[in-house]
């Protein structure tokens, strides 16, 4: 349904009241801060087709109004200017990230930021170590058929893992098998190295060296140890409790509950990861039932262009949208180019 100027501006002075008062807005209070030079009556019958089409509500404790989903979404979507960061504050939110710092710290920076900043609960995915990049691989023989495995992914990231061969292998195969991959596979990421490693051998050949299976079986067990799910920090969670959006204290647990889970939060961001630029969810929009009454934000975050995370904010829908959008997009890009920057 269209909404003519008029209508606009009252639905836009009505949500940015309520924003920062959180009390329903009345036809009084709008006639006198809307600047629209019509009558009381007039904005009453305003009001009215608003309520009908479904962009605001009366609640039953007052005559005021207070905006729908459906007028948050119109709201953001074609009323709200979002003004850019100050130099300044751009520069408050780079001090927090250390390029010396390894990835899941730099995470961890971002997420605690991203609270503080707009209190608000943060929401950080941690990059796969499939998507990571390799720098080098260390096969060491340990009993039996066990072989420790050293993954660099830069000069700050190192993992420790240790895997189940087919067969026992000696140092000396341990050790070429890891100068093939260095030789051939720097800079690459697990689950490319290891799709190639499989490719590499076609179904009519019955023969194959025997250096390139011994590859082939480490790097297919300790590369696909690579392949978990994304794994979500959370931070300052609590700032939900803090809001008197909150329709009532059995909501607010089960939605910290559902955080504190994370499996739905993380199925949410990593549909956000093929997504471009800043992703905005309105209550139902997010597909589960327990974040009515939320809005989530998100924007990915890139390392050598490929998106590798998801970071964002989740609170009340009554939040001031024109400016923790800009915080939680320029944090992701320059969470980004930290990363980049390990390179």
């Amino acid at each position: 349904m269209s909404i003519n100027p008029r209508a606009q501006q009252l639905l836009k002075v009505l949500i940015e009241r309520y924003i920062v008062d959180g009390q329903p807005v009345g036809s009084q209070t709008l006639a006198d801060v809307a600047d629209l030079s019509v009558s009381s009556a007039t904005i009453r019958n305003i009001l009215s087709e608003l309520e009908g089409q479904g962009y605001i509500q009366s609640p039953h404790t007052s005559a005021g109004r207070l905006p729908t989903e459906r007028g948050y979404r119109f709201f953001v979507d074609s009323l709200l200017t979002i003004q850019p960061l100050a130099e300044q504050e751009i520069f408050n939110i780079r001090q927090n990230f250390d390029p010396d710092k390894p990835t899941q710290m730099l995470v961890e920076a971002a997420s605690e930021m991203l609270s503080r900043v707009t209190q608000l609960a943060a929401i950080v995915t941690l990059p796969t170590i499939s998507q990571a990049l390799l720098r080098q691989v260390e096969f060491l023989p340990l009993s039996d058929t066990r072989v420790l495995v050293i993954l660099v992914f830069n000069e700050k990231e190192v993992e420790n893992r240790i895997i189940h061969a087919d067969r026992t292998y000696s140092a000396s195969e341990l050790q070429e098998a890891a100068n093939y991959i260095n030789r051939n596979y720097l800079g690459k990421g697990l689950d490319a190295i290891r799709a190639d490693l499989f490719n590499s051998v076609t179904k009519e050949q019955q023969v194959f060296d025997l250096k390139l299976r011994t590859v082939q079986d480490l790097a297919g067990k300790a590369f696909e140890a690579g392949k978990q799910s994304a794994e979500l920090l959370l931070s300052g969670y609590t700032h939900l409790l803090n809001t008197d959006e909150s329709e009532s204290i059995e909501q607010a647990k089960a939605l910290l509950e559902t955080l504190q889970h994370k499996k739905d939060m993380l199925h949410l961001l990593e549909g956000c990861i093929g997504a471009e630029g800043v992703q905005l969810f309105i209550g139902q929009e997010s597909g589960h039932q327990m974040f009515g009454g939320c809005s989530i934000i998100t924007a990915p975050y890139e390392l050598d262009t490929d998106t590798v995370g998801v970071l964002g904010i989740i609170g009340p829908t009554r939040m001031a949208y024109e400016k923790v959008i800009p915080v939680v997009d320029i944090t992701a890009k320059i969470l980004g180019a930290t990363l980049n920057s390990h390179d």
